[in-house]
């Protein structure tokens, strides 16, 4: 039997950037262990884009290009390219499209509307239909709907076809476990986090490979997704407020390395 692997409670965050410390302690990649599950970095937009563009030397952010500078009211008519508009998607997905990977969502409500960063995060693993598996109170629940604005984490590379057709029945299998019964769960030692850990470790014993060490996996794979996401709530609320968001820096938004 593989160590549980324990979590904190409810994964609070207070800053994005800190969620390192608040939900997993170490973490080796998956793809640092060789044949194993790898972790692909690319996200799939789900809702409103940002658009950026530059007048008056200035980036200025909105979700759309307006006809006048919000900042002179001048002509938005511009030859040189590098004043051209660029499109920001979201770093967000359905998780529901998400086949074999690790999921972030608030315990209540979205990312954009509710999420003030202190609020309780949840996390599940899809299978390959989209059926999001998670460990809470009630046990473990396969849902089909209310994902759709998450942070996905992808688990397994396309080419393993072997493990993919494998993956729905070792989940399943994992599920029915009477470690995920309800009366076993414990906010602060045996939650949603334990499930999904405990889960891919069992993968990867299962292959002969070594098992993720939490920090490592949260600070490679997750951290990046969440600073992007909260420079990206930043902005979309900041337009909503005043219609557009000007910046004298560098990019806020960019996709992770």
């Amino acid at each position: 039997m593989l160590p549980s692997m324990m979590m904190s409670p409810s994964i609070r965050l207070l800053r994005w950037y800190e969620f390192a410390n608040c939900v997993m302690k170490k973490t080796k990649s998956p793809e640092t262990c060789s044949g194993g599950p790898g972790v692909r970095m690319q996200f799939s937009g789900a809702g409103k884009p940002l658009i950026k563009f530059r007048h008056c030397e200035r980036s200025i952010y909105s979700f759309s290009v307006p006809q006048c500078c919000p900042l002179c009211q001048g002509d938005m008519g511009s030859t040189r390219i590098e004043d051209a508009p660029i499109s920001i998607s979201d770093p967000f997905s359905n998780g529901h499209q998400e086949k074999c990977s690790f999921l972030l969502k608030p315990t209540r409500g979205t990312f954009l509307r509710e999420y003030d960063g202190k609020s309780d995060l949840h996390v599940g693993l899809t299978n390959t239909r989209g059926v999001v598996y998670n460990y809470n109170e009630h046990g473990i629940q396969r849902d089909e709907a209310g994902w759709e604005q998450s942070l996905s984490v992808p688990l397994v590379q396309p080419s393993m076809f072997g493990l993919m057709d494998q993956w729905d029945k070792y989940l399943e299998d994992f599920s029915a476990s009477p470690a995920w019964l309800p009366h076993r769960y414990e906010e602060n030692h045996h939650n949603c986090s334990s499930f999904a850990l405990t889960f891919i470790n069992c993968i990867l014993a299962m292959e002969g490979k070594e098992q993720l060490d939490k920090r490592e996996f949260t600070e490679k794979y997750v951290v990046p997704r969440t600073r992007l996401a909260s420079k990206y709530i930043m902005l979309y609320r900041a337009i909503q407020e005043r219609g557009f968001h000007v910046a004298d820096h560098p990019d806020p938004v960019t996709s992770p390395s």
